[in-house]
């Protein structure tokens, strides 16, 4: 959901007009939305590349990983590491789009540590290839896009930590 959205919703739940500093936050919000524009395509047309990146460094990292035994050993179970990455760069975008990290939780975070415990997956590992696909998608973007990226993947990585 869009800060405009959740202005006008908690305005409209309390039968009220937006406050001052809600109508700042929406002005705020509309300024950014070219560079949110910009960084959401940047991922997004990168992704495979990201992805291959991300994967990449943390097989680097973590070679216990992707031997035998390891979470990401074999080829079904890499594709599987390597889907999930995609799946979370494609929530960051959902967040860098809204302007808020409320679509990465309420899509993406809710259960995480309950499903990747049940599979079997160490969460810290989850944790580091985000941290993997944050350094691979920063790379690619302007410094300024980068700063305002950056806090969407360690919302996901504070999450998991």
């Amino acid at each position: 959901m869009s800060v405009v959205s959740q202005v006008i919703l908690k305005a409209d739940d309390e039968l009220r007009y937006p406050s001052s500093g809600e109508l700042k936050s929406i002005k705020d919000y509309l300024q950014t939305g070219e560079q949110r524009v910009r960084i959401a395509n940047t991922l997004a047309e990168n992704e495979k590349k990201i992805v291959q990146e991300a994967s990449k460094q943390l097989w680097q990292k973590r070679p216990d990983f992707i031997a035998p035994g390891g979470n990401a050993y074999g080829e079904r179970q890499r594709a599987l590491c390597l889907r999930d990455y995609g799946w979370y760069l494609r929530l960051i975008t959902y967040g860098v789009l809204s302007g808020d990290k409320e679509p990465i939780e309420k899509i993406g975070l809710i259960g995480v540590r309950e499903m990747y415990n049940s599979l079997g997956v160490p969460v810290p590992g989850m944790a580091e290839s985000i941290r993997c696909l944050k350094k691979a998608s920063l790379d690619l973007l302007s410094e300024d896009d980068a700063i305002a990226a950056a806090p969407y993947f360690d919302y996901i990585i504070q999450s998991m930590s």
